[in-house]
């Protein structure tokens, strides 16, 4: 057990002092940093497309402009925040998308002012890729160099853990694999809701013995990562740290629990936290809305012509309907008729309908080269245009299906928090076909507890690579 005498954690603690108070004065230099970016990549993109880096009349004042959304809308995605314990991709992206929407809003002011036209395309377009490049830059270096500085020991916090649980063993490990977060695990207390797997963190005596001494040994920094089950020692803690400045954050072990997209927000003032949810929610649900509708616009467009071919081929093939149409189970577990070509006779299913097995049901001779190339699933993107299926997301299944497999797959019915998509992770993961159905639904649950734009482009480029293996298509 590790041996503490007073004063261990406020003489350690005392040597980030300098660079504690000057915190605020680094994310000033940050937002400086950005603002000067910006002014110098609108000068050096004027000077590359007009032949002087001094701005001609009129530019200025847009300039001006973007320098005060800059500094309104930077915040607001809390770019300014603290860089302790988030990945610089992250901060990179959040800058990313705060840039472009300062560009974005910039747009459509002068659009409404009717002045966009007095400003050069290639010089706005110049500005904001120059910016985009150079804000991403003066991040990463600013991370390397505060990561490398807390990896030294410099700007670090000291904290102890009570509660050597799964959730506190995680932490403890991601804190110390990742150095340039400055969080030092130093000890552990030891608690009666600590599983058999220890760590390497050493121990510091019990609850008692931790609380009975707190005052003269407080750590930066305390994690308790205890079940919602130990509320009693919880407020013990809170109780003797109340008078210390020392911040007290709460783990709570939830592994065991069946989480999806779990947070902590504020409810009328109450804090309530999200065991489990959906991240494409209120803006998030609008943006992927206007994802979808536009490339399912631009898609039938572009394809119109290859439809028409294969429903004529569809018709010509077999008597019958050009449309297959089934009822899936879309979000929030509604109903609804998925489109599809028809590749198979009109009463293939007539004694029944089985899961699988897709490679050995009939098909006409037309109906398994589309099924085989997917191009059966072109109609769906009109099910998309009309709001009941993503281009992305879990694959909807039917009815009937679901009611089986819901009592035997933990965490099935989760999948239906969103849409049902044309393509997913697990798809372009191979997982399509009669491929293992739990593990598809834990691609399924990763996409939703991860979504993102970006992450539903990267899985739209790589869906027709997929197609092009043709696994698991029948």
């Amino acid at each position: 057990m590790l041996v503490l005498t007073p004063g261990d954690f406020r003489h350690r603690s005392s040597e980030t002092m300098f660079f504690s108070k000057y915190a605020a004065l680094l994310h000033i230099l940050v937002r400086v940093g950005d603002v000067a970016i910006v002014v110098l990549t609108a000068c050096l993109a004027h000077w590359a497309r007009f032949g002087s880096p001094w701005l001609a009349a009129g530019n200025p004042s847009v300039v001006l402009r973007v320098v005060l959304l800059v500094l309104l809308l930077f915040p607001i995605f809390g770019l300014y925040r603290s860089w302790r314990g988030e990945s610089p991709g992250r901060e990179i992206a959040r800058m990313a998308l705060a840039w472009s929407t300062v560009m974005v809003v910039l747009l459509m002011s002068e659009w409404a002012v009717k002045s966009v036209e007095d400003y050069s395309r290639l010089w706005l377009g110049s500005w904001f890729v120059g910016a985009l490049v150079l804000l991403g830059v003066h991040r990463w270096t600013g991370r390397r160099l505060l990561g490398g500085i807390r990896a030294r020991g410099i700007d670090a916090r000291k904290v102890v853990l009570v509660g050597v649980t799964q959730a506190g063993r995680k932490i403890a490990a991601a804190a110390n694999q990742n150095p340039w977060m400055g969080l030092d695990v130093v000890g552990y207390v030891r608690t009666p809701y600590d599983q058999p797997a220890g760590t390497d963190v050493p121990c510091v005596g019990d609850l008692d013995t931790f609380i009975a001494n707190v005052q003269q040994h407080a750590p930066d920094q305390i994690w308790v990562a205890l079940p919602m089950r130990a509320e009693a020692e919880i407020k013990r803690l809170l109780d003797a740290t109340s008078d210390l400045p020392t911040t007290i954050r709460l783990v709570p072990d939830l592994f065991g629990y069946e989480l999806l997209n779990h947070q902590a927000v504020q409810l009328a003032g109450v804090p309530v936290i999200t065991l489990r949810g959906s991240r494409i929610n209120g803006h998030a649900r609008i943006l992927k809305a206007i994802e979808d509708r536009a490339l399912a616009a631009l898609i039938v467009l572009l394809l119109s012509p290859v439809m028409l071919l294969l429903a004529l081929g569809v018709k010509l093939s077999s008597p019958g309907p050009v449309f297959y149409r089934q009822k899936r189970l879309g979000l929030d577990g509604k109903e609804f008729e998925m489109l599809k070509f028809r590749s198979m006779p009109v009463d293939v299913e007539k004694h029944g309908v089985v899961w699988g097995n897709a490679g050995n049901k009939s098909a006409t001779r037309f109906g398994r080269f589309i099924r085989v190339t997917s191009l059966d699933e072109l109609p769906q993107f009109l099910n998309v245009l009309k709001g009941e299926l993503s281009i992305v997301g879990p694959r909807p299944e039917r009815t009937m299906f679901v009611e089986q497999f819901k009592k035997k797959i933990p965490g099935y019915m989760h999948k239906h928090l969103v849409k049902g998509g044309i393509t997913g992770w697990a798809q372009i993961h191979g997982l399509r076909g009669d491929t293992d159905l739990a593990k598809r639904i834990e691609f399924d649950l990763h996409y939703i507890n991860h979504w993102s734009i970006w992450l539903d482009l990267k899985i739209i480029l790589r869906t027709p690579l997929v197609l092009l293996k043709r696994t698991n298509a029948y």
